[in-house]
């Protein structure tokens, strides 16, 4: 390794708070063509056991720094073109760790276009201008100016002579890194950003009436305050524009330059000085204040969608349970969908309970036949249009029939764009839109994880603000995301679809549709060997993907596990030395055989690490763990509850559906959810609410306000605040 080289790997080290040792691991790891979830799972001994998000911060953070290297040496390159790169300069560019450092140092030798401080070299004035900034204390500046006096030149008098000069030194000083990066700086502690209103009319729902006249702190402004004004400008709504400390940096540009030293010129350079921040500094500083606030508002914006994401693709599945999937509606009615245990529908339908068709009778009596028919144990209704109206239709159904099925509203987020995709029409052909979408909302209540990969993330309805923030950046944070999820929980490949498949380390979606294909070939895969036939599924792609694929009642029991098979030899010698087999997986004595061993030193005798040999043991004693079974199941209904019902103090038990920069709205079984701010999140400070609540959560809260007009609900997750 290079000395630049290591000093990169110190520098990521020293930013990430991850040791050197890991990160050499980790970079090789990648450019040996790993990916993410192999070594986050199964290279735990070179990576000290490094998780998912710090591999890929990793790999992120290399990645910009060979840009930024690369960036250097076409600036080095370019500054020595033009016979100007001292050893100072080239020192001040290879020790920059960050672009914008870079851009300052090389922008007095950009090329620019056509400047007045050009268009004043051009006239032959730079010789004044550097006399000027000799700040001479003696002289006649307008004798001084006339010796350039040139009539061919379109220099006509002494005054136009200085005013070019003036040109040249105020791009000079905008040119100088070091002032740029003090006034960046200052600005952003000591400025302010403030919006006011452009066209009030195009704001028809008043969204933006806070930012009508608004200023505050640019170091205090928040990351969600930022994407909202950045949405009000582009609608143009709103103006914005950024308040630097106008009277401290003109201070310190006028003591940088002119220092203590006594001048005739003064007054000039000082009006120079002025100009130059007010034309040439402000405008451009302001843009990349801008450009950073709303960086940094959309990479917090990202991460709570991410966040929000994997809660969401992490809720538990309902296994083995007969399901009856409802799309409500009112004039087109509400569909029916009917799925067993293994996803499989067994029945469509559609009733008319509600306005204008009102066949409310007839209705009741299908929705009865259906759940005594299939034996339904759980109803999942489509929080969408006449959603409650539905939920209140199914309550009098099971109360009539003294059922003892349960409901629960669902988030249909995207179940629409689903039902219209490609992918849609192929899994169910003869079926219409709205009757795919209700077979949909019945499988994300059986297995959120596996259904919600048919749908974009960036629709299943947990995000903020999605549509103003960098899609590229968006699109690769949430596909990370359900990569990291469906490689945590694993993924059975003789059920799995192509959108699940798709998403397992190594996997592409061409590979994953010929697993399909050939699994549709043979009825089912009988062992993972047989995966090493598909086509374009290679030896390094066989690798990676592998031990994420399961094969349940296969040939060899190990391939329903998290285990390697590059690791089944081991495996063999452990069970051979605890006296049980293969089919022993899961049992009880295998269990109390494992917890007996020595683990350090079985590790040496059997040539495993430490760590993977506790994931092994880990993996024998509970096979087909699934990390979704460690999450509270959700709740389940039999009653319905309305807004009118709700009286402040009223404890109640709610799913948290959304966090926000601001709190967390949570789903109480009322038509909408309620807020839960941040200040009411618990007793103690909170930072932000994913501290203390994730999508999926079952909280305790307590009601706080009911406005019926506006139909909100302000809830509490601390009691005292009611006493």
């Amino acid at each position: 390794m290079t000395d630049r080289q290591d000093y990169i790997i110190q520098h990521i080290s020293k930013e990430l708070s991850i040791n050197i040792k890991q990160i050499n691991s980790v970079i090789s790891l990648i450019e040996e063509g790993n990916t993410v979830p192999f070594i986050a799972r199964y290279r735990k001994e070179q990576t000290g056991a490094l998780d998912e998000v710090q591999i890929r911060d990793i790999s992120e953070k290399w990645t910009y720094i060979q840009n930024l290297e690369n960036r250097k040496e076409e600036v080095l390159r370019l500054i020595n073109e033009q016979g100007k790169l001292t050893e100072q300069l080239a020192a001040d560019i290879q020790k920059a760790m960050k672009l914008q450092q870079v851009e300052d140092l090389y922008r007095p030798y950009k090329q620019k276009r056509r400047t007045k401080a050009t268009i004043a070299k051009e006239k032959g004035l730079q010789p004044l201008a550097d006399w000027l900034l000799q700040l001479p204390n003696v002289g006649d500046l307008n004798q001084k100016a006339s010796e350039f006096i040139d009539v061919e030149k379109d220099v006509s008098s002494a005054e136009e002579a200085i005013q070019g000069a003036k040109d040249i030194i105020a791009e000079q000083i905008s040119d100088e890194p070091k002032y740029r990066q003090w006034i960046r700086d200052i600005t952003f502690k000591r400025g302010t950003i403030s919006s006011i209103v452009k066209d009030a009319e195009k704001d028809e729902k008043n969204v933006f009436e806070m930012y009508y006249e608004y200023e505050e702190p640019i170091a205090k402004i928040v990351p969600h305050r930022v994407l909202a004004i950045n949405r009000g400008e582009k609608e143009d709504i709103l103006k914005i524009s950024i308040q630097p400390p106008l009277g401290q940096i003109l201070t310190y540009i006028e003591k940088q330059v002119l220092g203590q030293k006594q001048t005739i010129v003064k007054e000039l350079i000082v009006e120079t000085i002025e100009d130059a921040f007010k034309r040439l500094i402000q405008p451009s500083i302001e843009r990349e204040i801008r450009k950073e606030l709303s960086e940094k508002a959309e990479d917090r914006a990202i991460h709570i969608f991410s966040e929000n994401l994997r809660n969401l693709l992490l809720q538990p599945p309902l296994k083995g349970k007969m399901v009856l999937g409802v799309d409500p509606a009112f004039r087109t009615g509400c569909k029916l969908a009917v799925v067993d245990q293994t996803g499989k529908m067994l029945h469509i339908g559609v009733v008319y309970p509600h306005q204008p068709v009102n066949k409310l009778a007839q209705a009741k009596e299908i929705v009865k036949e259906v759940i005594a028919k299939y034996h339904i144990e759980i109803i999942a209704i489509g929080n969408g249009t006449a959603s409650r109206e539905t939920e209140q239709f199914i309550v009098d159904i099971l109360k009539e029939s003294n059922s003892s099925a349960a409901y629960l509203i669902v988030n249909e987020a995207g179940a629409s764009v689903y039902s219209a995709s490609d992918l849609a029409r192929e899994e169910f052909p003869d079926l219409q839109v709205e009757e795919r979408s209700a077979v949909s909302i019945a499988r994300r209540l059986q297995d959120p994880l596996a259904e919600l990969v048919k749908i974009d993330p960036k629709s299943v309805g947990v995000g903020q603000y999605q549509h103003d923030v960098s899609q590229k950046k968006l699109n690769d944070s949430l596909t990370f995301v359900v990569e990291t999820v469906v490689n945590q929980v694993g993924v059975n490949v003789n059920t799995a679809s192509p959108s699940l498949l798709q998403y397992v380390a190594g996997l592409s979606k061409a590979v994953a549709n010929n697993i399909v294909k050939k699994r549709e070939e043979l009825g089912r895969f009988s062992s993972r060997k047989q995966l090493k036939d598909i086509p374009r599924l290679g030896a390094k792609t066989y690798e990676q993907c592998i031990g994420f694929l399961r094969v349940l009642d296969g040939e060899q029991p190990l391939d329903r596990t998290s285990i390697h098979p590059e690791r089944y030899k081991e495996v063999g010698k452990l069970l051979k030395q605890l006296g049980v087999t293969e089919a022993d997986l899961g049992s009880e004595e295998l269990r109390e055989k494992i917890t007996t061993l020595n683990l350090e030193s079985l590790s040496e005798i059997l040539g495993i690490g430490e760590l993977t040999l506790k994931d092994i043991c880990d993996a024998l004693v509970r096979p087909e763990r699934d990390p979704r079974d460690d999450v509270a199941k959700p709740l389940l209904k039999k009653d319905v509850l309305k807004l009118e019902d709700l009286q402040q103090g009223m404890e109640l038990q709610g799913t948290v559906r959304n966090v926000v920069d601001f709190g967390a709205f949570v789903d109480i079984g009322v038509k909408q959810d309620g807020l839960v701010h941040i200040s009411k999140l618990r007793h103690s400070f909170v930072k932000h609410p994913l501290d203390v609540v994730s999508v999926g959560d079952v909280v305790t809260v307590w009601v706080d306000d009911v406005d019926f007009k506006k139909g909100r609900v302000a809830l509490t997750m601390v009691k005292d605040k009611q006493d």
